[in-house]
């Protein structure tokens, strides 16, 4: 079961090549087999290699089985976050983040706002220096798409780096190894972090609602999650910013990795970006992306 308190995390969370099971997972499975037990983020867990028994918990969720995460990330998150609500509640929660990505009125307006947010980051390359890193700009490019499309934030403006700045003390204590709420340590930072965006986020629901009352809300507002939600739901004030915030931290984090991801692996895959390059040939913003990609991929970490 690993140490007092930390349990075996630190064997667990330890890199390895995304080719393999890597060494922790590996040694255990030769000396336990592909379902064993341990301590880990705090709580005791089964640990599940198994392809048969993770396809049974799959299809059962919701009925067997309910999705939960480490106490520490319900707190940072709120208790309405959907990465914490399980049931009916979650579903939702879930239902509503899904009408508004298939709303008509962001359908035609998020693909040239993607393409406008990847040139900005791209050109953005030319006043750096010969190395930086992939998967810092990946960040930058994900937060400013989310805090576009969830609260119609532009990059430019100085409220939106502020609000990145206390994202990424929120963030380093979110995913802390010890989540401790003492002086000093990282999730007591990323607690005080969360206060002070949702503080922001709340500010911004009030003008707005005002804004809906009048009927005098901008086109841009129009299209965002703050506005549809005010508009189309009866969740509360306090449901409403748990899902902002959530929606922030599930949609920067995945898509950023996923990202950085695929531009570390298209480095060893020429013929990749050929088909690429082949199949957007009709689409300026991801020429661009590749003509600069090639150039940069010998110099980005």
């Amino acid at each position: 079961m690993g140490w007092p308190l930390l349990g075996e995390t630190l064997g667990y969370l330890k890199p390895f090549s995304a080719v393999t099971l890597g060494e922790f997972m590996e040694k255990r499975i030769e000396r336990y087999g592909t379902i064993y037990k341990s301590h880990l983020f705090g709580d005791p867990a089964i640990v599940s290699a198994d392809a048969g028994l993770n396809k049974f918990i799959m299809q059962n969720d919701g009925k067997l089985f309910e999705i939960s995460y480490p106490n520490s990330l319900g707190t940072i998150l709120g208790k309405w976050s959907m990465l914490v609500l399980v049931g009916d509640m979650h579903r939702e929660m879930r239902s509503i983040s899904l009408n508004f990505l298939s709303y008509a009125k962001l359908r035609t307006n998020l693909f040239k706002d993607v393409e406008r947010h990847a040139l900005q980051v791209i050109t953005s390359w030319k006043q750096k220096s010969c190395t930086f890193s992939a998967h810092a700009e990946a960040k930058t490019f994900t937060f400013n798409v989310m805090a576009k499309h969830l609260m119609s934030m532009d990059p430019e403006n100085l409220e939106t780096e502020q609000l990145k700045r206390e994202y990424g003390y929120f963030m380093k204590g979110a995913i802390s190894l010890v989540p401790l709420n003492l002086p000093g340590t990282a999730y007591r930072k990323a607690l005080k972090s969360r206060i002070t965006i949702l503080k922001f986020i709340e500010a911004k629901m009030e003008v707005r609602a005002k804004r809906i009352q009048k009927e005098n809300a901008s086109l841009e507002e129009d299209h965002d999650l703050l506005n549809w939600v005010l508009k189309h739901t009866n969740l509360t004030s306090e449901q409403i910013l748990d899902l902002i915030l959530s929606l922030l931290f599930a949609g920067h984090e995945t898509s950023s990795v996923a990202i950085s991801l695929a531009i570390y692996f298209l480095s060893g895959c020429p013929r990749a970006i050929q088909q690429l390059r082949v199949s957007m040939y009709h689409d300026v913003a991801w020429n661009i992306f590749l003509g600069q990609y090639i150039q940069f991929q010998k110099q980005i970490i």
